[in-house]
């Protein structure tokens, strides 16, 4: 038999016992206090008492299903303190417990035990029943080969159903356990508002450490290596206008130089403004997502409505899907024209993009657009899109209010 047999018997075995001990503690103070029950002092001395064998058989019983299953039957909540618990609907629910529980888990030892007893002793009927008187009731001879036969097969089942009988009660135990000693459903319906809060509160704050991350890294390069470039190109173009009487092969290197040089300032100068354009944070949205569609090699319309500015994380992420969609209209979409629209419906910051292209766009796979929606999702947003193949395709994005 399997190690978790054994550890369900003792459970049960032992919840007996402690069931038992537990609902005799708990009875019998309240017996006395009920022959008292004139008396003024003594019935509020019982109660203390009661109380007090209350919780100790409590944790008792807490410790033992514990010990056998490892999940604690109340959770990990704090305990409240002796001050405040009479006063709580825990304690009297765990009154209730152990006299529920009391009687049950006696009733289940008696069963497990005489499951595992009984077919234990007819099973090695072979060995004891010539012990057995031959007059049995009803005129039933024991020790006739086929009485000793069936009683074997009996015990044979019996001891095959011992183990699911020991785990199956078990789990009635910690079921039973959890009822009563667990959260009710208001406090774990409290304790799930209390977490969504927290991790929403975290993911907001995450939000805002990376944007202004982001925001820190695009100060550092703007003030930084954009400007020791824009010196380095200037200083190459002064060599190249100014430096004429020199061999031809370094005139060459010189004019390849400046040309370089001047590349990786406007691909610096992109990359800056695609990871958080200064724009943004000084003149907000419409400023950052006209000057957007300026950029864009066909006809951009711009349309902001809104009434106030959204928290900074929001802005940048409405800028970057802006972006990123109006990429992937120029590289892939072979459209004429483009529209932007920035709304709020309600509690509720709509954006759409349109695009009279070929269509057949799809947010599946390592596209583009996965990224947008996973970068729309990590401040609780949604992203749809409408891409039939001939177009027109159109990106709508729903942005909260506030983080």
């Amino acid at each position: 038999m399997r190690a978790a047999t054994w550890l369900a018997t003792a459970q049960i075995a032992a919840g007996g016992a402690v069931g038992l001990a537990g609902l005799a503690a708990v009875a019998f103070p309240i017996a006395v206090g009920i022959e008292l029950a004139r008396s003024v002092v003594a019935p509020l001395v019982v109660l203390v008492v009661v109380l007090a064998v209350v919780r100790g058989c409590t944790a008792l019983h807490r410790s033992r299903i514990t010990a056998f299953t490892g999940a604690d039957p109340a959770g990990d909540r704090p305990r409240p303190s002796w001050r405040r618990w009479p006063f709580t609907a825990g304690a009297w629910r765990q009154v209730a417990y152990h006299f529920v529980a009391g009687p049950l888990a006696v009733a289940m030892a008696a069963l497990v035990g005489a499951v595992w007893s009984g077919g234990l002793l007819l099973a090695t009927a072979p060995v004891h029943a010539w012990t057995l008187p031959p007059d049995g009731p009803l005129g039933w001879n024991p020790r006739a080969p086929l009485a000793v036969a069936a009683m074997t097969v009996a015990g044979v089942l019996l001891l095959l159903l011992g183990p699911a009988l020991a785990a199956a009660l078990a789990r009635a135990d910690l079921a039973v356990a959890r009822a009563f000693l667990g959260p009710t459903r208001r406090q774990e319906r409290a304790a799930l508002a209390r977490r969504m809060s927290g991790l929403a509160a975290s993911r907001a704050a995450t939000v805002e450490a990376a944007d202004a991350e982001r925001r820190r890294i695009e100060r550092d390069l703007h003030d930084g290596a954009q400007q020791r470039l824009v010196s380095l190109a200037m200083n190459l173009g002064i060599a190249r206008a100014t430096l004429k009487d020199l061999p031809e092969p370094a005139r060459d290197v010189v004019a390849r130089s400046h040309e370089e040089a001047k590349l990786a300032l406007t691909e610096l100068r992109d990359f800056i403004r695609g990871l958080h354009p200064a724009v943004l944070d000084e003149l907000g949205l419409d400023a950052a997502l006209s000057g957007l569609a300026g950029r864009t090699p066909i006809p951009v319309d711009v349309r902001v409505d809104l009434p106030e500015r959204p928290a900074p994380a929001l802005e940048s992420v409405a800028y970057f899907v802006v972006s990123e969609a109006l990429t992937n209209v120029v590289k892939h979409a072979g459209a004429s024209r483009a529209e932007v629209a920035l709304a709020r419906r309600d509690d509720r910051i709509v954006l759409t993009v349109v695009d009279d292209g070929r269509g057949g766009a799809s947010t599946a796979g390592g596209s583009g657009l996965a990224g947008l929606s996973r970068r729309v999702a990590s401040v609780d947003g949604t992203l749809s899109l409408s891409s039939p193949t001939g177009g027109p395709t159109r990106l709508t994005v729903e942005l909260p209010c506030a983080l």
